[in-house]
């Protein structure tokens, strides 16, 4: 029998509010999902939420980030009318609701996010376990880990790494996060063999959803976490 897939809901998983924003994350909360992912980079001395290292797709404007003051980029209004928002923020809005996984977007950022990190936990009695740091710059999972070793570590993959999931040893990983369409059962096999959850992203199709059950990963980053829990429930009734 399939097991359950852990839902994430990727950058919020709202069709009706612009991603990685409160709004969003919001609405995903309510739909009852495992865990939100999101993006953090670091601007000047803040960490603001979002994807992108331009303007021009989510945020009005052009030209990169870090060529703006932080200010100025949290006074653009986003398409569902918005605005950017920070880690901090986030972090406060979550609680122990659900699991936070907080992707390391922008270079240099981890001595910033272990510091909120760290200092949020303290102030609010929580634990490290609600939280998971990833990356596709495996230099910076590697200085988290020697900042927060308690947190948890995903290590992105864009490709199909030859030596599959041995990457995540040095990094003491407690998941590999490979992309759909880098994927097969060796890689997945290998991940299991060495301890290590495998979460998929970005996986939205129905059909696609029923074969990562059929493949036995663990957990999906997904666009459309309400088309994951209805999955889910069904399961669970077969």
């Amino acid at each position: 029998m399939s097991a359950p897939l852990f839902c994430i809901a990727h950058r919020g998983g709202s069709q009706i509010h612009t991603e990685n924003t409160l709004e969003a994350f919001t609405e995903s909360l309510s739909l009852g999902v495992d865990a939100i992912e999101l993006d953090v980079w670091q601007v000047g001395d803040e960490l603001l939420i979002t994807h992108d290292r331009r303007l021009g797709k989510t945020l009005p404007g052009q030209g990169r980030l870090a060529d703006h003051h932080p200010q100025h980029l949290r006074s653009l209004q986003l398409a569902c009318g918005a605005r950017l928002t920070s880690l901090q923020a986030v972090l406060e809005l979550l609680g122990d609701q659900a699991m936070l996984n907080i992707e390391l977007k922008g270079p240099h950022c981890a001595d910033e996010v272990a510091r909120v990190l760290q200092a949020h936990v303290n102030d609010h009695g929580l634990s490290f376990d609600h939280y998971i740091v990833s990356s596709f710059d495996h230099h910076q999972l590697y200085r988290f880990k020697q900042l927060l070793p308690n947190v948890k570590r995903g290590i992105l993959e864009a490709g199909l790494p030859l030596n599959y999931a041995a990457a995540a040893e040095e990094l003491e990983g407690y998941s590999i996060h490979p992309n759909i369409d880098f994927l097969n059962q060796p890689l997945i096999d290998d991940a299991h063999r060495r301890g290590l959850k495998v979460w998929v992203y970005t996986v939205n199709d129905i059909d696609d959803l029923q074969r990562m059950q059929e493949l036995e990963v663990d957990g999906v980053f997904t666009d459309y976490p309400e088309r994951v829990i209805a999955l889910n429930k069904e399961t669970s009734k077969r």
